[in-house]
């Protein structure tokens, strides 16, 4: 087993107007078992006193690299502006909302000494919901850490679809210099584009534990493409953009011809779910909109 429990770990914080938000999540941060932190806080243009607060933090934490965007890059920008700007071995983002338990870090970096293949370690996570409720996956499964990368490619796109994320890529413990390496592309669904990257890249490991926290919050495509500044046209056609941009993925790597078939399969089934959800979708609204306009007819 290799050691890595002096490691440096970088944990990127990005955020945007995050003022009243933000102290908790350092807190969590700084509460860690694993003492050799450093937090790189990426400031997004804030217009609020975020500036403020995250400077005070500074001035009493060492360990914080605080960088302010003059003007406002975007949200994937900022995200990859803090994995640029960390130094650690492994990395790992965290929301401006979001809560880390104590031995979070410890128990992801456990994992990675037991097996020196893995790019990326994810954990059980709590999501709360807009009603406060904590809802957690199960991912019990070990496809992910298969040798194979068309098989961990396709376990990934299986769970997808959950409502509640099995896995939480995004927000996971990885290898720092494998992702640097990732291209990242502007786009509605881009997280779920870059999981697939990174399962085409290497093993995962999975701690079977509840380790963090995030919020669960539900937007529309329109809203998202707004949020992403991404032109107003992909709302209507998400999952074709998505499903095209990991069919173009999958050619950037080696998979013998086996392999590549088994992927493309599973970006095809992916589509195809999607497209009979969102049917389903349309199907309830016209019901309600049909239902409730029969509701009001006049009587004779």
């Amino acid at each position: 087993m290799n050691s890595v429990s002096d490691t440096l770990v970088s944990v990127g914080l990005p955020v945007r107007n995050g003022a009243d938000r933000i102290g908790d999540v350092v807190r969590s941060v700084f509460a860690q078992d694993h003492p050799n932190l450093e937090l790189v806080i990426c400031d997004n243009a804030s217009t609020d006193g975020t500036e403020d607060v995250c400077r005070e933090l500074v001035e009493n934490h060492h360990r914080i690299v605080y960088h302010r965007h003059p003007v406002n890059v975007g949200v994937l920008n900022n995200y990859i502006s803090a994995l640029r700007l960390a130094t650690g071995t492994f990395f790992r983002w965290v929301g401006d909302d979001d809560w880390l338990a104590p031995p979070c870090i410890s128990r992801s970096l456990a994992a990675f000494a037991a097996d020196d293949r893995l790019v990326l370690v994810t954990h059980r996570m709590d999501y709360l919901t807009p009603e406060g409720l904590a809802r957690s996956g199960r991912y019990d499964d070990t496809a992910l850490g298969s040798r194979d990368p068309a098989t961990r490619f396709v376990a990934l796109l299986a769970v997808l679809n959950e409502t509640i994320p099995l896995v939480d890529p995004l927000y996971s413990l990885v290898r720092r210099e494998p992702v640097l390496r990732i291209d990242r592309r502007n786009m509605l669904r881009e997280d779920e584009v870059f999981a697939a990257k990174l399962a085409l890249t290497g093993p995962w490991g999975h701690v079977p534990e509840v380790l963090g926290r995030r919020n669960l919050t539900h937007a529309t495509p329109s809203a998202l493409a707004r949020k992403l500044d991404v032109p107003s046209w992909q709302a209507n056609c998400a999952t074709t953009l998505e499903c095209r941009e990991m069919l173009r993925v999958l050619a950037e790597y080696d998979l013998d011809s086996e392999q590549r078939r088994a992927a493309r399969l599973a970006v095809a089934r992916l589509y195809a779910r999607r497209q009979q959800d969102l049917f389903v979708r349309i199907g309830r609204r016209l019901f309600r909109t049909v239902g409730g306009s029969a509701g009001h007819r006049p009587t004779s």
